[in-house]
């Protein structure tokens, strides 16, 4: 799936021309011979399971509870409950849980929509475009624009006015707002999937799913607690939803190489160059639905999320062998690169390539100018 043409690279990694065909075929065939594309049921059963049932029970404790403001525990408890469902949805579009793409798809369908209030075909094709050109200019969504600038030539375009003012301390605002991030992935979703001349496959299935969860939480929250409180729960729950998942993936790829859209890798390096992975130990892992491993993900999208720690000292060793930097990091350190990354993109516009990899990048063997 991420070896497919995008603007300015060869077709696939191995490609007639490029001078590292074998690269990451080499790689692929190790991991492979050691287990790790194959599939984790059991693993999956566990976690949509013990995921389940924790949403359950955040339930009946709220109708337990009653008229309290102790109600905002389980709000803060269901942000993080939904965050795995979210992070199950991602799992379930890579086609890490089952074989069949079909049963894939609906369960992304139903955990990111029923659960999470996702739409699950938006979400993918977003998500698809940015595996395929990661940090590339022009094509990842992820950088493209919006509240915030994430590549010099869109803080070029806000220099003056409440514009300037935002964009050079974007940095120290990007998490606070990452608290509004669950409203409008909310907004994002119903807008898509209202969007009539979309040619996505089950639209109005995913309009129901999510309008429908929208509709019953906000009713359940007016009946059986005060306006006052509803809205408190309500804010709150998406607050710890947005920040969560914001949170999660920020560190992937803020900081590091933005691609020129004129510039083209090969497969490995063009993954490895541009991600960074986060230390892990049981509650990053968890907590960060297996993002921390960023790297690995990029590589081998359809691996299932537990093995891609048991991935890790195989690429972190190839890399080492084809002399490619693998950025890996503590979690508040990535934070801090992400902070300061923002605050002073614009001072990077001469030099899109900024940082400890400028070398490598620069290096005509692995980066050649388009023709």
């Amino acid at each position: 799936m991420t070896s497919e043409a995008l603007p300015g690279t060869s077709a696939r990694p191995g490609a007639p021309g490029s001078p590292y065909v074998s690269h990451f075929t080499d790689l692929m065939a190790e991991v492979r011979d050691a287990g790790l594309l194959e599939r984790r049921h059991a693993y999956y059963a566990f976690q949509i399971g013990v995921h389940v049932a924790a949403f359950l029970g955040i339930w009946v404790g709220f109708f337990l509870l009653g008229n309290s403001w102790l109600q905002l525990v389980l709000a803060a408890a269901l942000g993080v409950v939904v965050t795995q469902f979210g992070f199950l949805g991602h799992d379930a579009a890579h086609r890490q849980i089952f074989a069949s793409s079909e049963r894939n798809a609906w369960t992304a369908r139903i955990l990111a929509g029923a659960f999470a209030g996702l739409s699950f075909a938006w979400w993918r094709a977003k998500h698809n475009m940015h595996h395929r050109g990661p940090n590339l200019e022009g094509y990842d969504p992820d950088i493209g624009p919006g509240a915030i600038a994430f590549t010099p030539g869109i803080v070029a375009e806000r220099q003056t006015g409440f514009a300037g003012w935002f964009v050079k301390r974007q940095g120290w605002l990007f998490f606070p707002l990452l608290t509004l991030e669950g409203l409008n992935l909310h907004a994002e979703s119903i807008r898509a999937a209202r969007d009539k001349t979309s040619t996505q496959p089950w639209r109005r299935t995913e309009l129901f799913l999510v309008v429908t969860r929208l509709t019953v939480y906000v009713a359940i929250l007016l009946a059986f607690l005060p306006l006052g409180k509803a809205l408190a729960f309500f804010a709150l729950q998406m607050a710890v939803f947005g920040f969560c998942l914001g949170a999660s993936f920020a560190p992937a790829h803020k900081g590091m190489p933005i691609i020129p859209p004129d510039m083209k890798l090969d497969f490995l390096r063009r993954q490895v160059m541009v991600s960074r992975n986060v230390r892990g130990n049981p509650v990053v892992d968890w907590a960060m639905g297996g993002l921390n491993y960023q790297i690995e993900h990029h590589l081998f999208p359809s691996m299932p999320r537990c093995n891609l720690r048991k991935a890790q000292p195989m690429v972190k060793a190839h890399c080492e062998r084809e002399g490619i930097d693998y950025m890996e990091v503590g979690l508040f350190h990535s934070y801090a690169i992400v902070v300061d990354y923002l605050n002073n993109v614009g001072l990077r516009a001469r030099d899109p390539f900024d940082c400890p990899l400028a070398a490598q990048l620069r290096d005509g063997s692995a980066l050649t100018p388009q023709r």
